[in-house]
């Protein structure tokens, strides 16, 4: 987390071209994150998060920005969409469950942190319960001498096991009978933790361990789950992970612009819309939320919202919310130029992703200049004459350009094949030229 605002933003820069607005705006949110964590903790409660609302049209950035963010940033992170929840009294998702989804996700993280800190001590776990299956351990009454027999054996035991010599060996291990976890974050947590006590006592009438033949291989995942609950402190894992949604925890509310009510609207017609609205409002402005973990405070929460906003308008949100995200980018939409770097400059790119895939049987791809900047142009028009859809339309003109290739690619193997600006205007032109057609297939 400890990242400067320009670090973020070189990140951010490797994936999405332009918007330089809307990430220099993130970076700066999650610095101040940074920041008020170093200050005394009296005045760290009065440092509320300030929220984002990012508006541009779809295939712009929004979306990637977020899952690079999820990756980038060590800190409990999720992406929901606005569209999926309704209103209290309405059949579907209530919007307490994305703090719970936050939850879930942060002891996530704390849980592999803790078993990476533990990997030496889990290791020794699985490697001596291996050797203890292959060489059984000698009575007690046994004579000096072939205890140390035994050791000289064990020993050369392990580093067999370690080296993955005995990974065909198939051993018997016990296979403990586990409770079921409930998971469902939509659940109310009292119902949760219900169905969780009966799943309890029903494992528990039973807790005989029912025997399994496996390999070695197989065995060491079997053997680390067991180490993982034997070493591993479970309630300190939930403590922290309740601490980190709390203090660090990001959502993305992706589609809030769906949530909007148009004031052109006949009677604004969407009661449910509203409902959600007014449900979401407490949990941005601050609030407690139950999970089966323990009581989360919303109040340092950072949301990042997004929206198209096509249809209706940052301010046909309720007043209320729109307030709780002071900080609102504009982003704009791609041109033949950005589109053009899309495809050429960013990490693992479209054209890279196609030559891999290629790759794999034994054809070399290769893309000239003038037909990468065909198929920027192409895609730019192709937005402008139908919908605008901003990057992904890329995706649907380079499965256009190279389908029969990709079709015919068993009997190409060994060769190369460079895809040229005439083959890509031979493949579009037509297409692009019938508005009709191109609204069927691009």
């Amino acid at each position: 987390m400890n990242m400067t605002p320009k670090e973020i933003v070189a990140y951010l820069d490797e994936y999405v071209i332009g918007q330089r607005d809307a990430k220099k705006t993130i970076a700066l949110a999650l610095r101040t994150r940074y920041r008020r964590m170093q200050l005394e903790p009296e005045l760290q409660d009065e440092i509320m998060p300030k929220n984002i609302l990012m508006i541009g049209s779809t295939g712009v950035g929004k979306t990637e920005i977020s899952r690079r963010l999820a990756k980038m940033m060590n800190v409990p992170f999720i992406k929901v969409e606005a569209s999926k929840f309704t209103e209290v009294g309405f059949v579907g998702r209530d919007v307490e469950s994305m703090v719970r989804d936050l939850v879930m996700n942060a002891i996530s993280i704390v849980k592999l942190e803790q078993q990476e800190k533990n990997a030496a001590a889990i290791d020794q776990y699985v490697l001596d319960k291996i050797v203890d299956k292959l060489l059984p351990p000698l009575p007690n009454l046994a004579s000096d001498t072939k205890k140390e027999e035994y050791e000289l054996s064990r020993a050369r035991m392990k580093d067999r096991v370690s080296n993955g010599e005995m990974d065909d060996r198939v051993i018997e291990i016990d296979m403990p009978k586990r409770s079921i976890e409930f998971n469902d974050t939509n659940m109310v947590p009292e119902m949760a933790k219900m169905q969780e006590s009966f799943s309890q006592i029903f494992a528990n009438i039973n807790k005989e361990k029912r025997k399994k033949e496996v390999t070695v291989k197989d065995a060491r995942k079997i053997l680390e789950d067991e180490a993982g609950e034997n070493l591993l402190d479970t309630d300190a894992i939930k403590k922290e992970a309740l601490k980190r949604a709390e203090q660090g925890g990001i959502i993305f509310l992706d589609e809030i612009d769906k949530i909007a009510v148009s004031s052109k609207s006949e009677g604004r017609n969407d009661p449910s819309k509203e409902g959600v609205q007014r449900d979401l409002l407490p949990i941005v402005e601050g609030s407690s939320v139950n999970t089966k973990f323990g009581p989360v405070n919303t109040d340092h929460i950072l949301f990042i919202a997004a929206g198209a906003f096509h249809l209706t308008k940052p301010s046909d949100l309720i007043p209320e919310l729109q307030g709780r995200f002071p900080l609102r980018v504009e982003l704009e939409s791609l041109d033949q130029e950005a589109l053009y770097q899309i495809l050429t400059q960013t990490k693992n790119s479209l054209l890279l992703q196609y030559s891999a895939l290629m790759g794999v049987e034994g054809v070399e791809l290769k893309f000239e200049d003038d037909a990468i900047r065909a198929m920027a142009h192409l895609s730019q028009i192709a937005n402008e004459k139908t919908e605008d859809i901003g990057a992904r339309r890329l995706h649907t003109i380079l499965e256009k350009v190279i389908e029969e290739i990709s079709f015919d690619a068993d009997e190409h193997s060994g060769e190369t094949t460079t895809i040229t600006a005439e083959l890509v205007h031979k493949k579009l032109d037509l297409v692009i030229e019938d508005e009709d057609l191109s609204r069927y297939i691009l």
